[in-house]
């Protein structure tokens, strides 16, 4: 074989991962709390110098804003093995999509979705099981890669974090 094609073929073979890694990869956060498992499977997209949030920022140009999927791509699915109650929100034991309402920069909305299996941008408001309010913070530095991080806090008790760019949401629940 000729040393130029095996060259060629070397460097294309390098160069494929680079081009098989989507922009928005899947992600996911899991904990254990009361012998009971929670799991979030999301993708998490980067900030890239855009702006994210806001007027005429990425999100804006979604067909659901001011709703956000909490994410790329597919739906934001949530798994529960027990009853939670997320800031008073009773959600049964089941499968769930999440999404965001960001509207107000500075107040978000955690919503709890009945519909499961749906492309993120398919919210609809009359599945909604509910919403909470979000504890709102600034993180410490700009966050590039969108991140969810489901965390015990003690007994039966977990935060649901949220951060990306200059924005950082949370709620806490109960497992019951």
């Amino acid at each position: 074989m000729n040393k130029s094609v095996l060259i060629c073929a070397a460097l294309a073979l390098a160069a494929a991962p680079g081009f098989a890694q989507p922009k928005s990869p899947p992600a996911e956060t899991s904990v254990t709390i009361a012998g009971k498992n929670i799991q979030i499977k999301y993708s998490a997209p980067s900030v890239r110098g855009r702006q994210i949030f806001g007027p005429g920022g990425l999100i804006s140009h979604d067909p659901t804003y001011p709703v956000w999927r909490a994410g790329a791509n597919s739906a934001t699915a949530l798994h529960t093995d027990a009853d939670l109650d997320i800031e008073g929100l009773h959600v049964p034991a089941g499968d769930y999509t999440l999404f965001v309402d960001v509207g107000d920069p500075d107040h978000w909305k955690f919503i709890v979705s009945k519909a499961t299996k749906e492309w993120g941008l398919a919210y609809k408001k009359d599945m909604d099981l509910g919403r909470v309010d979000m504890q709102m913070s600034k993180p410490a530095a700009p966050v590039e890669v969108y991140k969810m991080t489901l965390s015990s806090t003690g007994g039966n008790s977990g935060k649901l974090e949220l951060a990306w760019a200059d924005h950082a949401a949370s709620v806490s629940f109960t497992v019951k």
